[in-house]
C-alpha cells in the first residue's frame, strides 16, 4: 500500500481510529531532508502493507496538527498505537531504524 496524505479532517479515524500501528511523517515541501526520507517512508509503506499505515502530514497544510503533536522540526515521525504516540523521532534516520520502531510499536 502507498503512503497516505492525511488532513485534520480523517485524522482521528485514519490514525487514532485505527486498528493497526501508524507511523504518520509530519513533512513540508520545501524541507530537503523530508525530501530525502520520502523514497524511504514509501518504501516503508510498502514493506508493512497489511501490518501498519504509513501516512503524511503536510506541516504547511496542517498546522493545527503540528501544533497539536508539538512539531518542532521536521522530519518528525510519530508512531501511534491504539490512537496513542508511543515512539517519536526527528530527522533523518536509516530504514532499518525506522522499521524497528515500528516493530518496537507493534508489541
Amino acid at each position: 500500500m502507498s503512503t497516505i496524505h492525511i488532513t485534520e479532517t480523517d485524522f482521528e479515524e485514519m490514525v487514532l481510529g485505527s486498528e493497526l500501528p501508524v507511523l504518520v511523517d509530519f513533512w513540508a515541501p520545501w524541507c530537503n531532508p523530508c525530501k530525502m526520507l520520502g523514497p524511504v517512508i514509501d518504501e516503508i509503506a510498502d514493506e508493512v502493507d497489511g501490518k501498519a499505515l504509513v501516512c503524511k502530514v503536510n506541516i504547511d497544510e496542517e498546522q493545527n496538527l503540528a501544533q497539536e503533536y508539538r512539531v518542532m522540526s521536521i522530519p518528525t515521525l510519530l508512531y501511534f498505537k491504539g490512537g496513542k504516540v508511543v515512539n517519536q523521532m526527528v530527522g533523518v534516520r536509516p530504514k532499518e531504524e525506522l522499521l524497528e520502531a515500528l516493530e518496537l510499536s507493534e508489541k
